[in-house]
C-alpha cells in the first residue's frame, strides 16, 4: 500500500478553487473585514480616506488597517514581513484582494495614523458595548513595562549629556565659572546636536523583569465582564500613582461617558488621595489599598498612627494618653500636614517608650486623608481577587501572544502608542471572537 498522493503540479481542474471558498465562514479575517468596512475612516482621522480625482491612485487606508490588524493577531509587526506575507499568505490574499503594498507604504501608514488607529480601537469598544461584551461596572486597572528600542548605552549617553548641560546652566545662574567657556562652546553645540538627534528623548530606565532597562509604562483599563481592554495609554512615568485618575476617566468615557458610574480596582501602586477624590466627584469609585508608610523606628513596637484620633473641629490629633498633638507644618511636596506633641508632655508620659524614641511624637496626616480612607475601605479581598483574575490576563496576551516579546518595534512615545493601539485592537478582536464566535460576531458587524 502506497502513501496518500497529492495532485500533480501541472494538473488542471474544471472548477478552480476561489479564495472565497478557502476562508471559513467563522474565520477572523471575515470579522476584520466587516469591522473595518463599517468604519468612517475620514471621520476617524485617516488621511486619503477618499480617492483623489487626479494623480496616481493610492492604497485605501481600510486595506492597510486590515493588514495591520491581521498582522498583530499573527505576531507579525514588521512592515517587511507584512509585505512578504501579502505575496504568500492566502488569508491576506482574501482580505486585501491580492494587493501587495511595499514595506515603505505599510510603515508610512502606521507612522502617520496614530490618532486614527486609536479612534478605530475606540469604535471596537463601542461595538463590544452594543453586543453586551462590555458592561462598564467593574474596571480593573494595571500597568506593565515594555522595553523600548533604544539601547542601554544610548540612553546612558543621553542622560549624561543632559546632566552636563544642566550643570553648565546652574553654574551660569550662580555666576560660577566651573569650566572655561571658550573651551566648551564646541562641546556644548555637539551635545545639543546629539540630544536633538536622539530618536527616543522621552524614554527612561525602568525596573523590568530583566533589570533596569529603557522602557515605557503601558497602562490598561480592563472591563471585568469579559476582560476586554477599554482604555490604554503609554507613559514615561515609572510609577503608577499618577495614572489612577487619567485611566479611570478614560475607562468611564469608553464605557458610557460621564453619566456612567463605574468601580475601578487597582493595586496599592495607584494609591493617590488627590486623584481618588477627583474620581469620586465624577462618579468613579476607586477600590485601591492605601499605600501607607511603615514606622520602623523602635523595631516596629511603637504605637501605630491608628492609635491617634483626628479631631476635625480643632484640626488636632489626640494621642493614647488623651493629650493633644497640634498642627505644626504643611508639607506641600508630600501633600501632608505634620502634627506634634509638646516635649514636656511626652516626657511625663509613663508609656513614652512605646510611643516614640525622640523627645516628642510626630504624626502626619495626608491632605486627602478622607479619600484615602474611603478608598481603603472599598479595597475588599473580593475586589482584589477580581483585579488579579482580570487585569493580568490581557497583559500576558499582549506581551507574548500579540507582541511575541514585551518590546516595542518602533522608536519614540508616539510610535509606541500607535503600536499599543494596534495590539489592543487585535487582542479585543480575538477576545470577542472567542466570546461570541466568529460567525455571530461577523453577523453583528454586518447588521450594524
Amino acid at each position: 500500500m502506497g502513501f496518500v498522493q497529492g495532485e500533480g503540479r501541472t494538473q488542471g481542474t474544471l472548477f478552480p478553487v476561489t479564495l472565497e471558498e478557502l476562508i471559513p465562514d467563522d474565520h477572523v479575517c471575515r470579522v476584520i473585514d466587516a469591522f473595518v468596512d463599517r468604519l468612517d475612516m475620514a471621520g476617524l482621522g485617516f488621511e486619503r480616506a477618499e480617492a483623489a480625482e487626479t494623480g496616481r491612485p493610492g492604497y485605501d487606508p481600510r486595506d492597510l488597517l486590515k493588514l495591520y490588524l491581521y498582522g498583530y493577531l499573527q505576531q507579525i509587526r514588521s512592515s517587511r514581513r507584512l509585505e512578504s506575507e501579502c505575496r504568500r499568505n492566502i488569508e491576506l490574499m482574501w482580505l486585501l484582494g491580492r494587493l501587495a503594498p511595499d514595506h515603505k507604504t505599510i510603515a508610512e501608514f502606521r507612522r502617520m495614523h496614530r490618532e486614527g488607529v486609536t479612534a478605530a480601537g475606540a469604535e471596537l469598544v463601542r461595538l463590544a458595548r452594543s453586543v453586551g461584551s462590555v458592561k462598564g461596572e467593574w474596571v480593573p486597572i494595571d500597568g506593565s513595562k515594555f522595553q523600548a528600542v533604544s539601547s542601554v548605552k544610548s540612553v546612558h549617553e543621553r542622560e549624561a549629556l543632559e546632566r552636563y548641560l544642566e550643570q553648565l546652566e546652574q553654574s551660569d545662574e550662580q555666576d560660577e565659572v566651573v569650566i572655561d567657556p571658550s573651551a566648551v562652546v564646541s562641546a556644548v553645540v555637539s551635545a545639543l546636536e546629539k540630544l536633538h538627534r536622539h530618536p527616543e528623548p522621552e524614554v527612561a530606565f525602568m525596573r523590568t523583569t530583566h533589570g533596569f532597562l529603557p522602557a515605557y509604562n503601558v497602562q490598561a483599563a480592563v472591563d471585568a465582564e469579559h476582560a476586554l481592554i477599554v482604555a490604554q495609554q503609554v507613559t514615561v512615568q515609572a510609577g503608577d500613582n499618577g495614572s489612577l485618575q487619567p485611566m479611570a476617566e478614560a475607562a468611564q468615557a469608553a464605557t458610557g461617558g460621564p453619566a456612567q458610574a463605574i468601580k475601578v480596582v487597582a493595586d496599592a501602586g495607584y494609591s493617590n488621595g488627590e486623584q481618588a477624590e477627583a474620581c469620586e466627584a465624577k462618579g468613579i469609585l476607586p477600590h485601591v489599598p492605601a499605600n501607607r508608610g511603615v514606622n520602623s523606628r523602635g523595631d516596629g513596637t511603637l504605637f501605630d498612627r491608628t492609635e491617634f484620633t483626628y479631631q476635625a473641629e480643632s484640626d488636632t490629633f489626640l494621642c493614647p494618653a488623651r493629650q493633644t498633638l497640634a498642627r505644626k507644618q504643611l508639607m506641600r511636596k508630600d501633600r501632608a500636614v505634620l502634627y506634634a506633641a509638646k516635649p514636656e508632655v511626652c516626657g511625663a508620659f509613663p508609656l513614652k517608650s512605646r510611643c516614640t524614641v525622640s523627645s516628642r511624637r510626630i504624626v502626619t496626616r495626608h491632605m486627602h486623608e478622607e479619600a484615602l480612607q474611603r478608598m481603603q475601605q472599598r479595597a475588599t479581598p473580593e475586589a482584589m481577587r477580581l483585579r488579579r483574575a482580570t487585569a493580568e490576563h490581557p497583559f500576558a496576551n499582549l506581551k507574548y501572544r500579540i507582541f511575541g516579546h514585551p518590546r516595542f518595534l518602533l522608536r519614540g512615545l508616539r510610535e509606541a502608542q500607535t503600536e499599543i493601539s494596534l495590539a489592543v485592537s487585535a487582542y479585543n478582536l480575538k477576545r470577542m471572537v472567542n466570546i461570541l464566535g466568529g460567525r455571530k460576531l461577523h453577523a453583528a458587524l454586518q447588521a450594524t
